[in-house]
């Protein structure tokens, strides 16, 4: 017999549900989260900042318009959990990092204002790497998150906090951004859904730039439908966000049940190569088999440019790190040593060494040496051309099939401090996410099934603004498999 769901385990769509026909306050549930978080964060240290007092606030005037009947936004009541490099006005954004460990924005991002205007409510800011700089959340100036399904273990990253707080109930959906796989890694290893939109659909103005050409905001959720759902209010044109695609609003949830009937599913074999765990592999080609019986026609395909995938996005991807964080240097803002007497050119080379970790400054002097006069050719302008042969190949493909499917990570989530000292080694962990990045094109990543309870995700990739087709074959995935329904033992 299934147990009835406590408040902190209920969906996006039920939530507003309940609060529309008055059987739930905003404030009863907003409470049962704030609870959630108290029982649980000290073991999984999701959040940087938990907006406590803001929330019931929010949560009372909520409650007031249901009483007088006033129109409710589609996010009604619902706890939304934002990734803590996007900026929310008057509350702290600190990239996990020591050197915004202070810094209180003053205005918000268009997706937080979009947020906002659907009644939803902000319960915190999570824990991330620094700077978006990592694929373990191990980087962050404030320490580690856990993952729910093993204390002891990774939660992916850089969007750790966001994936963590939504698969242990700590909110209900979850903001992220995803430079090269930071939103479907966590979502993999904590088992929840994970979008990375099309570039370009997902406003950025507000998100602290690391490598502007790659990264998108994206949904979390538990289920596929409440991921529909938070992009449905995020997505669109914004003229504030010069990279924004000039596209409608759309509703995402409209088009989840229709059929997948004779769709055309591609498998890189690229994606099941070396460095690919036989575990992970096996359960990925279960889920693809699944898909098969659903009426989906899969069939394996060859991307030889992925070959080089890797080493390209990491060139790309510091290169615009070297550019975008050389305004952080504690004159103007940010963490600052103190005066010395020291000449400037010493004062700001002391700013960054202390505000800065290991990662982050690693990363920076890697693209500094990129974009150096003698090597810019050699690396930079070799890497864009390779990201021009990615993007043809994924062009190729998918005009043979409908969407392409493989893993979204190539080892299951691994014992904190394993690899964090190899940063080789931690690189080749996005293998398998990085190419939608250099595309530009969307990818989600669905829970798919456990190796010795350890999640695994399915990875789904689609062509430019395809994310109604993506949605659509993982919401049928998911009801066939029934993998959501299963919580984290914590």
């Amino acid at each position: 017999m299934n147990r009835m769901p406590r408040l902190h385990e209920l969906t996006a769509k039920e939530v507003t549900e309940s609060i529309r026909s008055g059987e739930l306050t905003a404030r009863e549930y907003i409470s049962a989260i704030i609870e959630r978080i108290r029982e649980v964060e000290d073991r999984i240290d999701s959040f940087v900042t938990v907006m406590e007092d803001e929330a019931l606030k929010r949560a009372g005037d909520i409650d007031y318009k249901v009483r007088k009947g006033d129109r409710l936004g589609r996010l009604c009541g619902v706890a939304v959990a934002v990734k803590d490099n996007i900026c929310t006005k008057g509350i702290r954004t600190t990239c996990s990092s020591r050197m915004l460990e202070n810094f209180i924005p003053p205005y918000n991002a268009t997706v937080v204002e979009k947020l906002l205007s659907e009644d939803a409510i902000i319960i915190g800011k999570t824990n991330m790497d620094e700077f978006a700089m990592g694929s373990t959340t191990e980087t962050s100036y404030f320490g580690p998150t856990k993952n729910p399904w093993d204390l002891t273990r990774v939660p992916g990253g850089s969007s750790g906090g966001s994936a963590a707080s939504v698969s242990s109930g700590e909110a209900t959906v979850a903001l992220g951004s995803d430079t090269g796989g930071s939103i479907r890694c966590p979502a993999s290893y904590c088992s929840i859904v994970g979008l990375k939109p099309t570039y370009g659909l997902v406003s950025r103005y507000g998100l602290i730039a690391y490598a502007n050409s790659l990264e998108q905001i994206g949904p979390m959720a538990r289920n596929t439908y409440d991921c529909a759902l938070l992009l449905s209010v995020i997505g669109g044109y914004d003229p504030k966000d010069s990279t924004s695609a000039k596209v409608e609003p759309k509703d995402y949830t409209s088009s989840l049940n229709g059929p997948i009937d004779g769709l055309r599913i591609g498998v890189p074999e690229e994606f099941f190569g070396e460095g690919t765990d036989e575990r992970v592999a096996r359960e990925v080609w279960r889920a693809i088999h699944k898909l098969e019986d659903l009426g989906a026609v899969c069939e394996e395909v060859s991307l030889p440019s992925l070959e080089f995938a890797l080493a390209a996005y990491y060139i790309i991807a510091m290169s615009e790190a070297s550019s975008n964080l050389a305004r952080f240097d504690g004159v103007r803002y940010g963490y600052r040593v103190e005066d010395d007497g020291s000449d400037w050119s010493t004062v700001y080379s002391k700013n960054r060494r202390f505000g800065f970790g290991p990662e982050v400054r690693r990363r920076i002097i890697l693209g500094t040496y990129a974009l150096s006069a003698g090597y810019y050719d050699q690396y930079y302008l070799k890497a864009l051309r390779i990201r021009t042969l990615i993007r043809r190949d994924f062009e190729k493909s998918l005009r043979e099939f409908d969407i392409l499917a493989g893993p979204t990570m190539p080892i299951p989530p691994f014992k904190l401090g394993e690899k964090i000292h190899d940063p080789l080694e931690l690189y080749m962990c996005d293998i398998l996410t990085v190419p939608a990045n250099l595309a530009g094109y969307p990818a989600i990543s669905i829970p798919c099934g456990f190796i010795d309870g350890l999640p695994v995700g399915l990875q789904l990739i689609g062509g430019p603004f395809t994310e109604d087709l993506l949605l659509r074959a993982a919401y049928t995935f998911e009801g066939a498999k029934g993998l959501t329904s299963i919580r984290p033992p914590i």
